[in-house]
Order: structure tokens, then sequence, then C-alpha cells
């Protein structure tokens, strides 16, 4: 067993059915499984259910106001369809993002749970614990002498001690940022209101309209739109090109009152001041919208977004930033990007510079290319590439084809990259492919990618490169796009292009058009056409035509030979002899069934890609060593 508190066996706390008449009262078991899936409970045994009732119930009764209780069970006792399991109980007073944060972690950590239940519940507290359960949360509401707790039990698969204590460790921390979180949220409000106030009657020293578009977008973050999690301060001292940024004196609120939660960082060191950040703070904007580095671990599992906003003395200087960090709400990506405080500014710019009427159907279809934009990449792209990027995907409305369009966070911490595909070349292959490219010629690693398929013949893939220090490799734009096109090119899009640029005839291209797929693994398209104009010259009267030939990978000593037949193939035992006879040792073979029609008569040329070769022995050839080349294969294939 590991748990985060005392493992010695406490007294159980009365369990009562208070309440209103008709009100369920019960054991912690009945409240413990009364919402859980049927087709998850059915798979226990009634003894196993009853042992994991009775190890919540000793979690419950530990708990103390204010306080965690953490308690994983690697020798429960409980097993699943005969499969021993570990048994988790998350006991807290019961506050927002819970049940999501605990179970992220979980999930995280050891995989899909088998079981998982959440009950609130409301008890009496005493000074050594739980000394009473009355019933259902919502008890508490009409006692105030009740508190309603939050019990979060999930059952797993068999974790070792090691493993166990480790997210124990994870859960406790995680349980501590809800609390941070959830304890610090008015102080985090009552401080956004200061900022606004400070935009709003302050002499800050920035164009006004740049400034009351700040304050309605902070204003909207206030009203619901926004998750606060976390919020640092940070003084600046110095010049436009030597000052330096540092944490102020005052406490971090919410998550970021741990300092070891870092906001921007490359690798595992602090970001403190670049010339990129002096560039922000003396800078038009009042504040920036990007991704921190962390992923929240309250809530939902992806990456926290950062806001940034300047702060001015009462003499209108710079006096530094206060950093926002939390998750945007779904709101942020529902509402229409003209009603949103910040991007409708952006918005609006754009489609200003572009000329186009917004009842146009130019300026619609750009509108709808800022609506469908990802969400998140539109708070972050500055509008300068955001012009430029709208334009372009505009333009694939009229003509489709592969775009890549490139964005390196400012900071130097990521690259983000949209790239449009033809849809019906797009799978997870091709996707894990580009991403594979993409990271290599970024020098990062693949953070995330995002998956969409607006209307159109394309799909959109958007790719988070992240990385971990030094300058964003630039790579331009025809480079990405043509490494793309080979990506997603397929075998009968290369035939296609090799036969234009061969002169070769419909009729060679029909015949390589059949190659099977086993082939195809095999030879490039050029090669096919080759082999097609040699399927298309024999016969039954001319069965047989032959190909030697030296690959350029191959050593002096080694050759390769095609034997095309009509019907049926050329037997090994036919084969092999000859070539050995000649001073040749076969290496290896692979054999092609292919059709081709011909007038009213279809042929069975046999595509036998060669044996490969090398001389034989001195000794054994009576001193006569074979010079020469045949084409070589691998294993034979069945037909197709």
């Amino acid at each position: 067993m590991a748990s985060l508190k005392s493992a010695t066996k406490p007294k159980k706390p009365v369990v009562k059915g208070g309440g209103k008449e008709g009100q369920r009262p019960g054991r912690l078991a009945d409240h413990l499984l009364a919402r859980a899936p049927s087709e998850d409970v059915a798979v226990y045994d009634p003894a196993d259910l009853a042992r994991a009732a009775e190890l919540a119930e000793n979690a419950v009764s530990r708990h103390k106001k204010g306080e965690s209780i953490v308690a994983i069970e690697t020798a429960s006792g409980v097993s699943r369809q005969g499969r021993p399991v570990t048994v988790i109980t998350v006991v807290n007073d019961n506050m927002p993002f819970l049940f999501d944060s605990i179970l992220g972690e979980i999930t995280e950590a050891a995989g899909e749970p088998t079981l998982v239940t959440h009950p609130v519940i409301a008890v009496r507290h005493s000074k050594a614990g739980v000394a009473e359960i009355v019933g259902d949360g919502g008890l508490a509401k009409e006692d105030a002498g009740l508190d309603k707790v939050s019990v979060v039990h999930v059952h797993i698969g068999r974790l070792s001690e090691e493993a166990a204590a480790a997210l124990g460790a994870r859960l406790t921390k995680t349980l501590a940022q809800v609390r941070a979180a959830v304890v610090d949220w008015k102080p985090m409000l009552a401080r956004l209101d200061q900022a606004i106030s400070e935009f709003r009657y302050a002499p800050v020293p920035l164009d006004k309209k740049h400034v009351a578009e700040a304050i309605a977008f902070l204003e909207w973050l206030r009203d619901d739109n926004f998750t606060f999690l976390g919020m640092r301060e940070f003084k600046y001292s110095g010049g436009e090109k030597s000052g330096s940024l540092e944490r102020a004196d005052k406490p971090g609120l919410g998550i970021l009152s741990d300092p070891d939660v870092l906001v921007l960082r490359r690798g595992t060191e602090a970001v403190t001041t670049t010339p990129e950040i002096r560039a922000f703070l003396h800078g038009p904007e009042p504040l920036i919208v990007t991704k921190a580095n962390a992923k929240s671990v309250v809530h939902r599992r992806i990456y926290l977004d950062y806001i940034g906003i300047k702060t001015y003395d009462k003499n209108g200087k710079l006096a530094g930033e206060l950093r926002i960090v939390g998750l945007f709400t779904s709101t942020a990506y529902t509402r229409s990007v003209m009603k949103i405080p910040y991007l409708r500014s952006k918005a609006e710019t754009v489609i200003a510079k572009s000329g186009f009427n917004p009842d146009d159907h130019s300026g619609k279809a750009l509108i709808n290319v800022l609506e469908s934009y990802p969400r998140d990449e539109l708070f972050q792209v500055p509008i300068p590439t955001l012009r430029k990027h709208a334009e372009a995907i505009l333009g694939l409305i009229e003509r489709p084809r592969v775009r890549a369009l490139v964005r390196a966070d400012q900071f130097d911490r990521f690259v983000s990259i949209l790239v449009f595909v033809p849809r019906d070349r797009y799978d997870s292959v091709v996707r894990e492919k580009m991403g594979a490219y993409l990271k290599t010629v970024f020098d990062g690693r693949l953070s995330a990618y995002y998956p969409a398929f607006p209307e159109g013949g394309l799909a959109r893939v958007h790719f988070i490169i992240g990385r971990s220090g030094g300058k964003t490799p630039k790579v331009e734009q025809e480079t990405i796009e043509a490494a793309i096109r080979d990506i997603v090119r397929t075998w009968e899009d290369a035939l296609a292009e090799a036969a234009e640029a061969g002169g070769h005839d419909a009729a060679l291209k029909a015949i390589a058009a059949r190659f099977p797929e086993s082939y195809r693994d095999s030879f490039s398209s050029a090669v096919a056409l080759v082999d097609a104009e040699r399927i298309a010259r024999i016969s039954a009267e001319s069965p047989i035509d032959i190909d030697y030939y030296r690959d350029a990978g191959q050593k002096p000593e080694q050759a390769s030979l095609k034997i095309y037949h009509h019907g049926s193939p050329v037997a090994l035992s036919r084969r092999v002899p000859l070539l050995e006879n000649t001073g040749f040792r076969v290496i290896s073979e692979r054999t092609f069934e292919i059709d081709k029609e011909d007038g009213n008569r279809v042929l069975h040329p046999r595509h036998g890609a060669g044996e490969r070769v090398r001389p034989a022995d001195r000794s054994r050839r009576r001193g006569r060593a074979v010079r020469g080349c045949v084409p070589g294969s691998v294993a034979r294939r069945r037909r197709q």
C-alpha cells in the first residue's frame, strides 16, 4: 500500500442518513457507487466492491478540513475479473477543477482507468478527521455544521510501489495547484481590475485606441471567458536596449505563487530578458497573448495561455509586466472573431488592409478564413503575419495546392506551421511523415498537432514544433512545401510525371499503372515505365526478354538481372543453375505477376525482379571468373 497519510487504521466514522424524508440513508458504499456506470460495476464480485468501499471509507475518515488525502493501495485486495487492481482514493474539500485535474494526472501516469466514481458527500468533521458521514453533499446547504467533501475513487491496473509513490507525489502537487488557483481567484480578479483601472486612468504613453481595446479585452477575460490560474508581477529597470525584467517582491498568486512554475523558458532555463522581450515592453501594444511553456495540471491538460500586461508608474514610465496564466473558456473558441476584443481589432485591420468590402464575395470569404483560423494561433499571431497567411489561405479557395505557413515564436520556444494538403492524400501516415520532417528541419520536437477539415478539397494540420534553445532555423517556405509535396505525392502522381517527362505513350503508362503494390514498394515510377516497355514487347510468339544492369549502389562485383516472361514464370530451378554455371551466386530473388490487356487477349508476363549475384570462387569455377551483372530482388510476392 502506498499512501500519503498515516497507514494506521483509524476509527471509522459514523454513517447516517440525515436530511429530508425519502432521502436515501445507507452506507458510504451506496454513495460511492450510486452514479457509477452499471457496466463497470457489473464485472466486479460483491466482495471486491465491498473491499473497495472499505478502502474509500478509511481514506474519508482521515480527512481534515483544509487538507487532502491521497491513498493509493497497490495491494488493495480488490480484483476485477480475477486481475488485481490498484485502488486510488483522493479526498478533498469540495472545490472546482478537482475531478478533471485528478483524473488527468492518473490517466497520464497509468492509462485508462477501469472504474471511476466521484461522489460529493456531506460530513461532520472533528479534530481527528471525519466523525460522521451524513449523506449526499446537497445536505450541506441545509446544515451549516456540515462540510462538503469530494471523493474521487479510481481503479487502475496494478502499479509497483515506486510508481504508486511517484503518482502520489504528483497528485499532491496537483491538488496544491488546484487549491492555490481556487483560493486566489478573487485576489487575481482584484489585481486584474487594478490593471484595468491603471490603463483607464493612468498616463499610459500608448495609442489610445490600442489601450481602449486592451481594456475591453481584459474586461472580456474577467467576464467568465478565461479561467484565471496564476499571476506574477515583474519590475523593469534600465533602458530600451539594456534593461532587465526581474520578479517583483510581491508574492505570486494562484499557481504562480510557486516560484518553480515557469511561464517562459527555453528547455529548463527561465527566459528572463531577451531582445524580443524588450521589444514587446517598448513596443506599441499594451499586452501580449501567447502560450506558456508549462502545461496546466489544473482542469485541462493543455499548454497554459499566457497574457502579459505592461505596467506603468504614476508618471507614465514603464514599470514592468503583470503575467497572467490560465485557460480560455469555450466561448473564446466558439464566439465570432468579430465579437471578441483584441481579436476583432486584428480581424478589422486585416480586412481593411486587404481592400475588400466586407459585404462583397471576397470580403466575406476573408472573414470566413479568419473565423476558421486556429483560434489559439489567432490570439498569438502578429497582424502582418496574419494578413500574409490569411491572403495565402484565401488563394487556396480558387487554386487548392500544398501550402505551409510558418510562424516562429518571438521567444524562439516553438514554431507554428499551418500545413494544407489535398484531403484525399491525407491520412495518419502522411501526418506522421510531415511531423517528422518538420521537427527535423526546425531542430525541435513535435509538441502537438491539430488536424482540421474545412470546406473544400484540402485538409489542414496545425503543427507545433517545440524547441529547447538557440535561434529558430530559417527555412524557406518553398523548401518546406516541396518536401511536403514529395510526402503526399502518390506513386500514380510520380508515374504521370515520369510519363510526361519521358514522352511515353498512354499504353505504357496504363501497363505500369497495373503494377502491384509490392512492385511499387521496390521500384520507382521511372523504372516502371522501362519495365512496361519491355513487357509490351513480349507475347506468346516472343515470350521472353532479359535485362542485365547494375544499380548505382551495387558493388563492382555485383549486378542485377530482370527476366520478363509471358505466361507462367521461369522456374527457379532453371534460372539458378544457369547463373551459377556462368560464375554467379544468387543473393536474392523477387517475382511479380502483372496482367497486360492486349486487344482481346490478356497476357500474364512474369516480372522477375531478378537475381543479384556475385562471381563464384575461382577454385569452384575452374579458374573462370565471370564479370557481369544481373538484377536483384528479395522475396516472392503473391499475385495482386
